[in-house]
């Protein structure tokens, strides 16, 4: 059970969920759940496992919703818990917390949460494009990158790469729906041809209006932006989603090269994880 509970965690966090979940560590007397039993929760509802189920397993839900609750700020800043739950009653004068049981066991449950770490679209292959998946390397993120030239989306030019992607923005767009693009984190728009960003950037506004995942991303200036953003009203997408497109991207450090605007684009990714995304 262990195994599979630890797999199903972690296939939640690829597809960029976070996760919490409950291990019990030690455990005395007539329990449910012995140590290694684990139990793992994510904010849609899904779950997998059990440390034992009844009063305990209720309680410890209603933790880790808490937890999940609380948002990445309040989890960073309080981390984990460890608690202590006796299954009898009246535990007066006990350093734990009582269960309405009979069973007149005593059960250790580990409780954190798990963040899926960032996942990145370069849907542009060029220069820019490889600098990013080089920080992103550094950074032990992830990356996969889209381009329409076959060259510039192989392996030999992105060795660590998730996915390889060397198609027409059609094509890959085809394949695709809001619920499979959110395994992204971030896609970031880096392409040579301007049709080509504008292409992917109303596809991807189409599918994923709404929804948290993946935040999305251009290079360009405003006069760019301005004609994307005129493209994308006009095709029928909301205003709010438009308004979730961050372009120019990157924290203004004066970047210039490759490598320096790479580093301002991933590190305002960085600030996005870190702030819960929200810049404001």
């Amino acid at each position: 059970m262990t195994r599979a509970v630890l797999t199903w965690v972690l296939d939640r966090l690829e597809r960029g969920e976070s996760v919490a979940m409950a291990s019990v560590i030690e455990a005395s007397g007539s329990v449910p759940g012995k140590p290694g039993a684990r139990l793992a929760l994510t904010p849609s509802g899904a779950r997998f496992g059990t440390i034992g189920g009844a009063g305990l397993e209720l309680k410890v839900e209603d933790a880790l919703r808490g937890m999940l609750n609380g948002g990445r700020q309040q989890v960073r800043e309080k981390g984990g818990r460890v608690e202590t739950f006796v299954l009898y009653k009246d535990a007066k004068g006990e350093e734990a917390t009582p269960l309405d049981s009979l069973c007149g066991g005593r059960v250790t449950v580990a409780m954190e949460v798990m963040n899926p770490m960032p996942h990145v679209l370069i849907a542009g292959g060029g220069h820019v494009g490889r600098a990013v998946a080089i920080v992103c390397d550094t950074l032990g993120w992830s990356h996969s990158v889209f381009d329409v030239r076959a060259e510039y989306a192989d392996a030999e030019r992105y060795p660590f790469a998730s996915e390889l992607h060397a198609k027409a923005v059609s094509e890959f767009l085809d394949s695709e729906d809001g619920d499979t693009l959110s395994r992204f984190s971030d896609v970031l728009l880096l392409g040579h041809d301007w049709g080509v960003d504008q292409e992917m950037l109303l596809g991807m506004l189409s599918k994923v209006d709404g929804g948290s995942r993946p935040r999305i991303g251009a290079i360009g200036s405003t006069v760019k932006w301005n004609a994307f953003r005129e493209a994308a009203i006009e095709s029928g997408v909301s205003e709010q989603a438009v308004g979730s497109v961050r372009c120019p991207i990157g924290l203004d450090i004066g970047a210039d090269s490759p490598e320096e605007i790479a580093v301002a684009v991933c590190a305002e990714i960085l600030a996005l994880e870190k702030s819960g995304d929200s810049l404001d």
